[in-house]
């Protein structure tokens, strides 16, 4: 390994270490920043901006932002919680279906934030240790995203593998199976290894002694605005067209031939159409738009996108041929090792999105990989779950949220860094899945 390229890495995992440390939209800064060192100082050439990632999250972010600010996500929010409640002592598998089938809707597993709160009420009714509904939650609304219709990570990803013969509803279809059936096994699996007393938690004790702990207050009574569910079924008509629209482009199914208008291009005006008719029809304040808390977190994550993914594509372009190198070797001999690469590129770059791009175009040219030798394209589709890997460092937004949101301190950052209560959970859950899509892979 020569001088330059550990410079290159330091100034790589500097960059990310140092927007970690800072958190939140820091991690976009100094990913920008190291773009700047790498090109100035060290002669790398600036990689691709991912611009398609950006405008389809600023697109589909917007229109939730109009269907939050229509009362929209109060009203899914009042459902997940009567789901909760009806079977409360159940809520290890109930946190994580609500907060999955939330992001699955919605494109981003922000929407879990909305969750936290609720997931740490009833848990504490039960008397049953919120971090471990919570961690399973949290992971599973970021597995979620590698299965949603309308996320930038899927929308890529189906653009890679369509002109290699999967088509999009098989591909929809492996993934979501493949992500819920591996969520809904770790959530077995915590839930049997796990310590679910919440009286035992030493932390707890000595919060309540302290008068730290809010008592359980029941379910929150809500009232809704006049046209919530209106913009929910707006929203949900939307998603329903783009995954209508994507199939029938789909050159494996292939009902409309002469394609004018490209899926990424038909996703992002879908989504603006529904936050035009949501504005319309449900009677927003257009100007509100931008200060609703979907819409904050949406721009924080576009900005992330756009450092660390610009970052990780720059560092990952200026050495292309060593990555190259290193697929036809190993992952061909090896196909699960390339979920290894997924996970560890996930955990640095950020974003399932950013990961996808940044590795998938070396992998595809490394293993020779094409419409017409397409054979090892199943291993893009088996591992793919791996890029949900945010998990790993306690910075991402939810999971922070998660921590602060549960006042008995059950759920909670450990010394090490890496011993915090979502790395098993998410580690288990991308196993699972992984293992599952190999098998999905070798039916399909």
């Amino acid at each position: 390994m020569d001088l330059m390229l550990i410079l290159q890495i330091i100034v790589l995992l500097g960059a990310i270490f140092l927007g970690v440390r800072i958190g939140g939209i820091g991690i976009g800064y100094t990913g920008g920043a190291g773009v700047l060192v790498l090109g100035l100082l060290l002669g790398m050439k600036p990689g691709n901006i991912p611009w398609d990632v950006i405008l389809i999250i600023a697109s589909v972010i917007s229109a939730i932002s109009a269907m939050q600010l229509a009362g929209g996500l109060d009203y899914l929010v009042q459902i997940a919680e009567r789901i909760l409640r009806s079977n409360p002592k159940h809520i290890n598998y109930l946190a994580p279906i609500v907060t999955y089938v939330l992001t699955i809707f919605a494109g981003t597993g922000h929407t879990a934030f909305s969750m936290i709160p609720v997931i740490v009420e009833v848990a504490k009714e039960q008397h049953i240790r919120p971090c471990v509904p919570l961690s399973i939650a949290v992971v599973s609304s970021q597995i979620a995203i590698t299965a949603s219709p309308v996320s930038a990570a899927v929308i890529y990803m189906t653009g890679v593998l369509e002109p290699l013969g999967w088509s999009y509803p098989a591909l929809l279809l492996i993934w979501i199976v493949t992500t819920f059936v591996g969520c809904m096994l770790t959530a077995f699996v915590m839930t049997i290894i796990s310590n679910m007393d919440l009286d035992s938690d030493p932390v707890y004790k000595e919060r309540l002694a302290k008068g730290l702990v809010k008592p359980a207050q029941g379910a929150a009574q809500m009232e809704l605005k006049p046209f919530a569910k209106r913009s929910v079924l707006i929203f949900l008509v939307g998603v329903v067209a783009v995954v209508l629209y994507a199939s029938a482009i789909s050159p494996a199914v292939g009902i409309i031939k002469n394609v004018i208008v490209p899926r990424d291009a038909a996703i992002m005006s879908l989504m603006l159409l529904v936050g035009m008719l949501i504005t319309m029809l449900c009677k927003i304040e257009v100007g509100d738009v931008a200060s609703c808390s979907v819409f904050k977190s949406g721009m924080v994550a576009i900005v992330c996108v756009l450092g660390v993914a610009w970052l990780g594509d720059t560092f990952v372009s200026g050495h292309s041929a060593e990555i190259k190198e290193f697929a036809a070797s190993t992952v061909a001999e090896n196909p699960a090792l390339l979920a290894v690469v997924f996970f560890f590129a996930a955990m640095l770059l950020y974003s399932q999105a950013a990961t996808a791009k940044a590795i998938v175009p070396a992998v595809v040219a490394a293993l020779g990989i094409t419409a017409e030798n397409p054979g090892d394209s199943y291993m893009l589709v088996a591992t793919f779950a791996a890029v949900s890997a945010l998990f790993v460092l306690p910075t991402y937004p939810t999971l922070l949220g998660a921590v602060q949101m549960d006042d008995t301190g059950s759920t909670r950052i450990g010394k090490w860094v890496f011993n915090h209560a979502f790395f098993l959970p998410g580690l288990i859950a991308i196993v699972f899945s992984v293992v599952l899509g190999f098998g999905a892979c070798a039916i399909f």
